[in-house]
């Protein structure tokens, strides 16, 4: 007796039930895998990304506006301070390493950060071919950059003012390709990273050009570029965690700067975004136990029609383990569909969303999800449709054939 085939003519036979039970099911097991997607990548940017950075500093204003800016780069800056007392502060005895970065342009999109040959250790960033940098005007593509604006060692292009490409203020200081590196999974993957003094220098070129026609302003206008020079924040590692709880609050307290911890700012976001994730989470749950309810009773009302065909089969030398297999067969075709469709439909959407930002946000939300994680929504799912199937072949079990076929219902 062909069972699989006599499931799928009970599929058949009824369009709209299993249409319904695969639209529902697929739509939350959409929503699971998605919000775990997302919650996925949201964790491992935050992980990924502070590394070993103990505090950020940088200029007055929102703490979590400065880490997101300097450390995930998902922001604006909180404005800049000055190189020369961030320099004072990275003397201190007990910081082991204070990195500067510098930016406010980008290219097509993509921020163009001036810092030191320092801050490639903090993502254990590699070059894949070239070098670093060694000169003003040079810089080294993180790998989705290079990717994305097919870019490649001794190109050249010019940045736009800014962190939203733009073609209205291009800078006229042509920038050059030295170096790509190996991808990292990290944020360092889609910047430019070039030293500090190519961010001066594009910014006071225009300045410059104007005191040059004057030789006895010049030489003045070279102390006062020294003296007020700035980057956009310090990036600072400690060489033991006790510093932690003095260092900061002098910062914030005796200077003109703020001290923010990129741990504890990032935690009290995730703690927010939770809410939000739970949220969704539970209408995805509540939706699947509606699915599961769906397709219990499109078996069970199955079971109940069709008693009478059931018990000829059963004077047919079917037993009852080969009708419960019928049922069973019938679900997981609805279940492997569903799931099929909804793991699809996140991919999809993913992928189409996150083209149109990439410049932003594409870092490594369409990473495959961990296979813990899918096994786990696989199990929840087929766990319930195995206890829908249970609930509604009870009838089977309990089937009187003589009863039934003498009354032929």
């Amino acid at each position: 007796m062909k069972i699989w085939s006599i499931s799928l003519h009970n599929i058949k036979s009824k369009p709209l039930y299993t249409f319904l039970s695969v639209f529902i099911l697929s739509l939350s097991i959409a929503l699971l895998i998605g919000i775990q997607q997302l919650k996925n990548a949201f964790k491992n940017q935050i992980e990924h990304n502070v590394g070993n950075i103990d505090l950020v500093i940088g200029a007055k204003g929102s703490p979590l506006q400065l880490v997101l800016a300097s450390v995930l780069h998902l922001d604006n800056p909180t404005g800049n301070i000055s190189y020369k007392e961030a320099k004072k502060i990275g003397k201190h005895p007990m910081i082991q390493s204070a990195i500067p970065i510098s930016y406010g342009d980008n290219y097509k999109g993509y921020r163009i950060v001036g810092t030191t040959k320092d801050y490639f250790g903090l993502y254990n960033a590699t070059l894949e071919k070239g070098r670093f940098v060694s000169a003003s005007m040079e810089v080294v593509l993180g790998a989705t950059v290079a990717a994305q604006l097919h870019l490649n060692i001794g190109d050249t292009f010019l940045s736009s003012h800014g962190l939203v490409e733009n073609s209205l203020d291009v800078h006229q200081d042509a920038i050059t390709v030295v170096g790509i590196l190996k991808p990292t999974q990290k944020v360092i993957d889609r910047l430019l990273i070039t030293n500090l003094e190519s961010i001066w220098d594009v910014h006071h070129h225009e300045e410059e050009k104007h005191e040059e026609h004057a030789a006895g302003h010049h030489d003045e206008h070279d102390v006062h570029h020294e003296e007020e020079k700035e980057i956009t924040s310090l990036l600072v590692r400690f060489k033991s965690k006790r510093a932690l709880l003095s260092i900061p609050r002098k910062i914030n307290k005796d200077t003109n700067m703020q001290a923010a911890l990129p741990a504890y700012e990032l935690h009290k976001l995730q703690e927010y975004t939770s809410i939000g994730f739970k949220t969704i989470s539970g209408i995805a749950y509540l939706i699947l136990v509606i699915s599961c309810l769906t397709i219990f009773t499109s078996l069970y009302k199955m079971v109940k029609e069709r008693a009478f065909d059931l018990a000829v089969l059963r004077t047919y030398g079917a037993s009852n383990f080969q009708l419960v297999q019928m049922v069973l067969y019938e679900a997981l075709t609805i279940v492997f569909t569903a799931f099929l469709l909804g793991f699809l439909f996140v991919k999809t959407v993913f992928f189409f969303t996150l083209i149109s930002m990439q410049t932003n946000y594409q870092q490594d939300v369409l990473q495959a999800l961990p296979f813990k994680d899918l096994l786990q929504i696989a199990t929840l799912i087929f766990t319930m449709i195995i206890v829908s199937v249970v609930l509604a072949i009870y009838p089977i079990i309990k089937m009187n054939i003589s009863t039934i076929l003498s009354n032929e219902k």
